[in-house]
Order: structure tokens, then C-alpha cells, then sequence
């Protein structure tokens, strides 16, 4: 019927999707549920997926802008869940076996831990009677599932793999999805390293012209979080970027922002989210977090009434928090002589 379906995984959730038009809204709802509930699991069928992820972990491989955060997470987490690659390993799919798959789905794909979140011109009342249709006879026994909060590591490390870059992911700690200093995490991030207008893109690439991609993100879960800048550029230039970031956080720390500047960035924060809200899948994706980490809907006005909040002194306190520029953590990832890559580890001490 014209329509999309798909899935993804995090490292805290497995999210099943559908967009299609309205009218088949049924058709959408049945096809997703009878895949997160009455999947066969077939034997041909898990051996060939099985092959077919074992290439995807090759390729992700060849991505080192994507690898470089597997491999960080698997150092910063280490001891916790949370350090497990999404795909898993060659090794792990080596030895997987179709029960361990039907052990897993039959433990975890039931009643209480399914949410389901439905986006765009529909009515309440009648796609809460399809899912209760639809869902009502399934097994509402299913495993409780409590990850301890993990201890984040420092980590200072050069990994060598064949790559015309030299790949950089410097590290803070930050908060959770619940902390209350989410939205000043947000604004920080925007900052530093969210966009064109940041203060690592402007120094670095406009005024320098030192790399052609240079950004920050959050990496957020329930009970932690981790706030991130990456930049690609060639060897002649590691060592001069990884300094203008380093200037560009200390500076940062020790003369936090004006509020002119707050004004600017929360302004953009708030855009995006407004924005964000006109596209159905990222309005089902916030649907559906907000009812996994927070059991219930926060209406938009809600969250911009958050960002409003936000003041240079609240900014103040999350950076002395978070930003310990002496437990800075740092990955260096490419094709680097032993010496060089000592001299990029020591910039950060």
C-alpha cells in the first residue's frame, strides 16, 4: 500500500515503526504488532540474518566515524551493558543460536514492556481499542530487566586502523534522560559543537579551516549520559585541533557564557524541538521515550516552558558538574607512528 516499515535498536530499547496513510492505520498497527508479538523465528530464516549482520558489523567497521563510538562506549562502559556494540560481534553471532533468539523474544516482547506510540491524524480512543485487540491475549509474563547505573571510565587511547583521517572523540560526562539538567546539557551542546554557529565550528573549521567536520552530541540513557565532540582532519592537523578544542572547553569552563549568548542558543534549542514536532516519526520517537523513561506525556508547551528556565547560573552549575577538564577522556583512531599519537594523548595530559 505505498507505506514504509522498519525497525532500529539502541542500547536501551528495540523500536518497531510503520508510516503509512491514514486509512491504513489498521493494516500498519497489525503488521507491527504481529511482528513484536507472533513472530515464527524460522531456523533458514535467523541463519541468513545471522550472515547478513555479520556484514553490517564488517561495514561499520570501514565507518570510522561511526566506529570510533563503538569502540569509546565499549572503553567508557566497560563492565555494564551498556558497553555492548548494538550489532554485537562476529565472535558472539558465531555462536548464537535460533533458541537464544526464541528465549529472548519470548522473555522480553510481552505485555508491560511493550509501548505503543502512534503519531498523526488518528483518534486516542480508537487506536487504544485496535491495540487492545489486537494485544490483549498476549502473555503479560515477562523477565524484569534492571541494568545497575554504570561508573564511567576515563579513557585515553589510540586505536590503529588504516584510514586516510585522523579520527578524534574527546569526552565529559553528562546527564541522564530524567536529570533535571537535561535541557542545560541541550543548550551546551548547541554551544559548543551543535551547529555552524557553534564555537568549535567557528574556530576550527571557519577560522583555521583545520577540518571539514567538527560537532558535538549527547549520547543520553536513563541513568547516564555522556556529552561528545568528534572531528575528522588530516595528521598534519590532529594536534592543532585537539588543541583549539581543548582552548576553546577551558575557556569555556572558566568564563561560562553571556546571556546574550544563552538567549541565542536557547532560541535554537527550542527550534529545533518545535521543529522536530512537525515530522510524525520523530513525534512517534517522543511519544514513546517520554512513556518508556518518564510514563507519560509531556506536551510540547511543557518542554519549552523547561528551556525557558534555563539560566547562566543553571548553565554554570552543569558545567561544574560535568566538564572536569582533568577527566577529559579521549580517542584517537587512524594510521599514526607511535610518537604521533603519543603527542595527541598528551595534549589532554
Amino acid at each position: 500500500v505505498g507505506g514504509d516499515l522498519n525497525a532500529d535498536t539502541s542500547r536501551e530499547y528495540t523500536c518497531f515503526h510503520a508510516t503509512s496513510l491514514k486509512e491504513h492505520l489498521p493494516l500498519s498497527l497489525d503488521v507491527v504488532l504481529d511482528l513484536v508479538t507472533g513472530a515464527t523465528l524460522g531456523l533458514d530464516d535467523f541463519k541468513k540474518e545471522r550472515e547478513v549482520i555479520i556484514q553490517e558489523i564488517q561495514m561499520s567497521k570501514d565507518n570510522l566515524e561511526e566506529y570510533i563510538l563503538d569502540v569509546y562506549l565499549e572503553k567508557v562502559f566497560a563492565g555494564n551493558s551498556l558497553e555492548t556494540p548494538i550489532l554485537g560481534t562476529e565472535e558472539t553471532l558465531a555462536t548464537l543460536k535460533r533458541t537464544d533468539i526464541v528465549h529472548h523474544y519470548e522473555a522480553n516482547f510481552r505485555g508491560p514492556r511493550i509501548i505503543v506510540s502512534v503519531a498523526g491524524p488518528v483518534e486516542h480512543d480508537h487506536v487504544a481499542e485496535m491495540v487492545e485487540k489486537a494485544l490483549g491475549k498476549v502473555s503479560r509474563h515477562c523477565k524484569q530487566f534492571k541494568r545497575k547505573a554504570p561508573r564511567i571510565r576515563r579513557v585515553e587511547e589510540y586505536i590503529e586502523r588504516p584510514s586516510e583521517q585522523v579520527h578524534l572523540l574527546v569526552g565529559f560526562p553528562s546527564c541522564s534522560y530524567k536529570s533535571k539538567q537535561r535541557f542545560e546539557s541541550y543548550v551546551v551542546n548547541d554551544l559548543l559543537g551543535g551547529g555552524v554557529t557553534s564555537r568549535l565550528y567557528q574556530r576550527i573549521r571557519e577560522d583555521k579551516g583545520l577540518v571539514y567536520s567538527v560537532y558535538s552530541f549527547l549520547q543520553s540513557f536513563v541513568d547516564t549520559g555522556l556529552f561528545l565532540t568528534y572531528a575528522g582532519t588530516a595528521e598534519k592537523n590532529a594536534l592543532p585541533v585537539l588543541k583549539a578544542m581543548k582552548s576553546e572547553f577551558q575557556k569555556f569552563v572558566d568564563q561560562g557564557l553571556k546571556r546574550h549568548d544563552l538567549s541565542m542558543f536557547k532560541t535554537q534549542v527550542k527550534g529545533q524541538i518545535l521543529l522536530g514536532a512537525e515530522d510524525m516519526e520523530n513525534r512517534m520517537n517522543s511519544l514513546g521515550i517520554n512513556e518508556m523513561v518518564f510514563g507519560e506525556y509531556r506536551p510540547i508547551d511543557e518542554v519549552i516552558a523547561e528551556i525557558d528556565k534555563v539560566s547562566v547560573r543553571s548553565i554554570t552549575d552543569y558545567v561544574r558538574k560535568y566538564f572536569d577538564m582533568e577527566q577529559v577522556s579521549l580517542m584517537v583512531m587512524g594510521e599514526l607512528e607511535p610518537a604521533e599519537a603519543l603527542k595527541l594523548l598528551d595534549v589532554w595530559g
